[in-house]
């Protein structure tokens, strides 16, 4: 666990990276799994399609990012759906 925990971190989660893409057409549902998984089939291009980079240990995060994609499931099949937040934070 702490090994992918310190992989995650030097490398970047790709589940991370997509979240903050914001590229019209780009895959929302467990977007940081697929694209580890694009990168390492040998995928070309993967800011073109998932307007991120990957990163740079693919199989490594491949793990992490699928937990998170997983227990973000509900909020990105929402937002595939349509569904809007107009959530504001702040004290």
């Amino acid at each position: 666990m702490l090994v992918l925990l310190i992989a995650t971190s030097l490398g970047g989660c790709a589940t991370v990276r997509t979240l903050d893409a914001n590229k019209p057409g780009a895959p929302v549902v467990y977007a940081g799994t697929r694209l580890d998984w694009y990168v390492m089939k040998g995928g070309c291009c993967p800011a073109d399609r998932f307007g991120a980079q990957a990163p740079a240990y693919p199989a490594l995060d491949l793990p992490g990012s699928a937990l998170l994609d997983t227990l973000l499931l509900p909020l990105s099949l929402l937002t595939a759906l349509g569904v809007g937040f107009n959530a504001s934070g702040g004290l």
